[in-house]
């Protein structure tokens, strides 16, 4: 018997279901769908110290599951000492099971561990169903052990849905269970 993650039975039992009374879709193949989760971490210090890419890398890949990449500078800017090549950052592109996966750790622990949290703004949508928001501190998530860390960065989690207009790109991420702040549009 092969594993299903919880929100795929749930996306398929009950998201879709909600949405199809919710918006009129004659068909299920109208429904928006979670496409992917991209997780990204720029790391600018790693200018100074080459040892944070690595430190980046081994936490992304353990927050995510799989793993991660390092962004390279497409450009030389020589106010930064910038070279075009050198590593930037860190990223992770989940799709599929681990994306189900680690969307269900973030919405039932991560997100509940934010220090002062009082809901994700619901300002981050792109016009095209796609949503990013930012974490504070990548010492949310359980996968990492808060004694073996030397420095705290943030992250940007972007959800890449099919949805044609944001109000739908909502409507399904809410289904999914992020806490969206309660604000009147």
């Amino acid at each position: 018997m092969e594993y299903i993650p919880r929100l795929k039975t749930k996306y398929a039992e009950e998201i879709v279901p909600a949405l199809m009374k919710e918006f009129n879709f004659s068909s299920i193949m109208q429904v928006p769908k979670l496409e992917k989760i991209t997780l990204n971490q720029g790391l600018g210090q790693a200018i100074a110290d080459k040892k944070l890419i690595d430190t980046g890398l081994e936490e992304m890949s353990m927050i995510a599951g799989q793993q991660a990449v390092a962004t390279k500078s497409k450009k030389d800017i020589s106010n930064f000492k910038v070279r075009r090549g050198m590593p930037i950052g860190v990223r992770v592109t989940l799709r599929g099971v681990k994306m189900y996966e680690f969307l269900d750790r973030l919405v039932s622990v991560a997100i509940p561990r934010i220090r002062d949290f009082r809901g994700i703004n619901d300002k981050g949508f792109d016009g095209h169903g796609n949503y990013s928001f930012g974490v504070p501190e990548q010492i949310i998530f359980p996968e990492i052990d808060i004694d073996n860390i030397n420095k705290i960065n943030g992250m940007n989690i972007t959800f890449t849905t099919s949805a044609k207009t944001d109000k739908e790109a909502l409507a399904l991420l809410k289904e999914f269970g992020l806490p969206f702040k309660n604000q009147k549009r």
